[in-house]
């Protein structure tokens, strides 16, 4: 089995059935957290399908220093920036879809509802640090890459996501 530095090693020599390995191992993972950002699952597909693009075009720009998924995930981020900026809005609706095929039960997809209305409440940073680290287990060093900010930004832009979710929380246990 080849690992994925020698496929992106082939690819930037022209092989593309090498690319191709790389998009089928990083297209799911990359389209779920794109996924997050709005209900609209053919805007989720653009993002991620121009994603690939800009990588496929700019391979030779990808130096190693990050991992390929990192450097993936900042391409659909800035493609979905664009995209927001040329239509000026923001909107956020993540899906309740998870590909794993069961059900879940009442409660579960009550949990989901609220969380997702709480991430919903965060600005698009404080959201992006959150699922990156949280959700996709970015390091703070890739995440500053990918949004290019400082290491200890992303700690605090994470510290205050985590902080609005657990007042939130106590909040909604002190209702109860």
């Amino acid at each position: 089995m080849h690992d994925e530095s020698q496929w992106i090693d082939q690819a930037k020599e022209g092989d593309h059935k090498a690319f191709k390995l790389l998009y089928e191992r990083h297209v799911t993972p990359l389209y779920r957290f794109m996924r997050q950002f709005t209900s609209d699952p053919d805007e989720t597909e653009e993002w991620t399908q121009r994603a690939f693009i800009k990588a496929f075009e700019n391979l030779h720009g990808f130096d190693g220093r990050a991992r390929f998924s990192s450097w993936l995930f900042k391409l659909a981020l800035n493609e979905m920036r664009m995209d927001r900026r040329r239509a000026s809005i923001v909107p956020f609706v993540p899906s309740n879809n998870d590909d794993h095929g069961s059900e879940p039960g009442p409660d579960l997809l009550e949990w989901r509802e609220t969380m997702r209305l709480w991430l919903e409440d965060l600005d698009e940073t404080k959201r992006t640090v959150f699922l990156l680290y949280e959700v996709e287990g970015y390091s703070h060093a890739e995440i500053a890459s990918m949004l290019e900010i400082g290491e200890s930004t992303s700690r605090t832009i994470l510290s205050r996501a985590k902080q609005y979710l657990k007042t939130k929380w106590q909040n909604e246990e002190a209702g109860r």
